[in-house]
């Protein structure tokens, strides 16, 4: 089985800046510290109402994922105005996904069923730019195959549902857990790369991470947090080992 890779969502390091207006944390040290750590990638969520990660920060993490190297994946709304930004950067890769103002985060996944119309002409633009699109779905098959539909070359599974019922011992976990395998499954028959991400925290990861289709998981907010209490590059290590144990254990 394939090593798996993490994606590390550095979003909230900007919202803990943003609640002073300081300079400070900085998400690109924490996007250099990240992939010192470990980390595959960088992650960032441009929003429309820029209440964490702003303009100057998509130019700065772009500058420092071509310097090293390292993929930026700039999650993005479907709008003209994300369009543009993409365009402008072309991050290695972009992950559409919903956006409401009023949502705390990001609530589910994008219907791109629904928005087939909407969705394909931008996928269209975003590939012949040469960035690698990604459509943030439920698990389900007819988001799936509607991914596909539209153009995209990957598919990232909302796992927010599942991690919260196994944080509050919701006896649907188990069932949650076999929607997101079996959508893995009917993605890579379609030949989409399949990713993973949203809740995501040390005792949810090892199950996801098994799932054998999966080749990336995106994890931000608990890592963040974990971050106060450990340090950024121990609670990326520890993530990082976990995820390492679930292949190995999936493939003995």
């Amino acid at each position: 089985m394939s090593k798996l890779r993490l994606g590390v969502n550095i979003d909230h390091v900007a919202t803990v800046r943003n609640a002073r207006g300081e300079g400070y944390p900085d998400p690109v040290r924490a996007a250099e510290m990240a992939l010192a750590a470990g980390a595959d990638g960088i992650t960032a969520h441009l929003r429309e109402d820029r209440r964490h990660i702003s303009d100057a920060d998509i130019d700065a993490l772009a500058a420092t994922c071509r310097k090293r190297g390292r993929p930026l994946n700039f999650e993005m709304a479907v709008t003209a105005e994300m369009e543009a930004i993409a365009l402008a950067h072309l991050p290695h890769a972009a992950c559409l996904v919903p956006e409401r103002r009023e949502e705390v985060t990001t609530e589910g996944g994008l219907d791109v069923a629904r928005g087939h119309n909407a969705i394909a002409p931008l996928v269209a633009k975003l590939v012949d730019a040469g960035i690698r699109v990604s459509c943030f779905i439920d698990a389900d098959l007819a988001q799936v195959a509607a991914a596909k539909s539209v153009g995209a070359q990957v598919i990232e599974l909302h796992t927010g549902a599942y991690c919260q019922a196994v944080r509050e011992r919701l006896p649907q976990a188990a069932a949650l857990l076999q929607n997101l395998k079996a959508a893995a499954s009917e993605a890579h028959r379609l030949g989409l790369e399949v990713h993973a991400g949203h809740g995501i925290d040390y005792e949810t990861v090892k199950p996801v991470a098994a799932i054998p289709e999966l080749m990336e998981l995106n994890i931000g907010h608990f890592l963040i947090g974990e971050a106060i209490f450990i340090g950024l590059g121990p609670a990326i290590q520890r993530m990082r080992a976990l995820m390492d144990e679930a292949r190995a254990t999936r493939a003995a």
